[in-house]
């Protein structure tokens, strides 16, 4: 078996990530609010730090992990709707960790003047 070490293949697998997605259903019904609720009881069951606002839910982990956490809350709503929208935006940054809150303090910081 060939293992993959180029830098993309470890920067994919070395440490943590921020992934910020949404899922909406698409042909459920008009109000899409009870099916993205469920996506995100998927993500908040999954004990991974993660936080939702009115347009993302991101969630930090490892690779595997958190493509697993985004997989499963689709999957969840894919049960009830015929067709899921997804966008997704990953940061990717071996070595880094907690930056779901620091990252956010960091510019909390800057608007404060420090």
């Amino acid at each position: 078996m060939t293992v993959d070490t180029s830098p993309a293949a470890r920067l994919c697998h070395d440490g943590l990530m921020l992934v910020a997605f949404s899922v909406t259903p698409l042909g459920a019904s008009e109000s899409v609010g009870d099916l993205v609720a469920e996506a995100v009881r998927v993500v908040r069951a999954s004990g991974l730090p993660n936080r939702t606002d009115a347009m993302f839910t991101t969630v930090e982990g490892e690779w595997d992990e958190v493509m697993a956490v985004v997989k499963q809350a689709v999957d969840v709503v894919a049960a009830q709707a015929p067709r899921v929208s997804v966008v997704l935006k990953a940061d990717v940054r071996p070595g880094v960790t907690d930056a779901l809150n620091t990252k956010v303090e960091h510019v909390e910081r800057r608007l404060a003047g420090q």
